[in-house]
């Protein structure tokens, strides 16, 4: 009997979050993200203007070489298949990138603000970049949920970010009937 059958047992119920579907980890079901997964991430590391050792960082640490032929196999279509680490790792990535496109009118403007110390008390002064960049996945979801808990309009203390935009007032508001 596994692990989760002995606790399932021993608790009298069964362990099965809704909407958690464990077939999500099926080899076949990673195969599927992996290449699409490995080449959204190239592109958001472009975006974010990250080096090799940041993104082998983001990845876990994988070797050189297989992050080589991770990036190899993905832009030319050939089959591969990453581990559940590895995939979860990409999604964060791809969630806090989307976040920042959501929170920040300019392109630019979310990749800067990943750039710039923050005093919020999750960062103490530190970049969230170096959060991400820290090599573990804890460091990747605590900007991940940070950004979203900015999105959902959560507090968060005050930043150095440099924000151009004056404070819409009541006559910049135009109705179109």
């Amino acid at each position: 009997m596994s692990f989760d059958g002995m606790a399932e047992q021993a608790a009298g119920f069964k362990f099965d979050p809704p909407g958690l579907d464990r077939d999500r980890f099926l080899v076949e079901n990673r195969a599927a993200l992996s290449g699409p997964g490995v080449r959204g991430f190239l592109a958001i590391a472009d975006l974010w203007d990250l080096g090799e050792q940041d993104k082998i960082a983001i990845l876990g640490y994988p070797g050189r070489s297989t992050f080589y032929k991770w990036a190899r196999e993905a832009r030319n279509g050939k089959p591969m298949r990453l581990s559940v680490d590895t995939l979860c790792r990409i999604s964060a990535i791809l969630g806090i990138h989307k976040t920042l496109g959501i929170l920040y009118l300019m392109p630019e403007e979310g990749p800067q603000w990943l750039r710039l110390p923050n005093r919020g008390p999750l960062f103490g002064g530190q970049r969230p970049l170096d959060l991400i960049l820290s090599g573990t996945m804890d460091g990747i979801m605590q900007v991940r949920r940070y950004l979203d808990a900015q999105r959902g309009g959560q507090f968060a203390a005050p930043t150095t970010a440099p924000f151009e935009h004056e404070p819409w007032r009541a006559d910049d508001v135009v109705i179109v009937e």
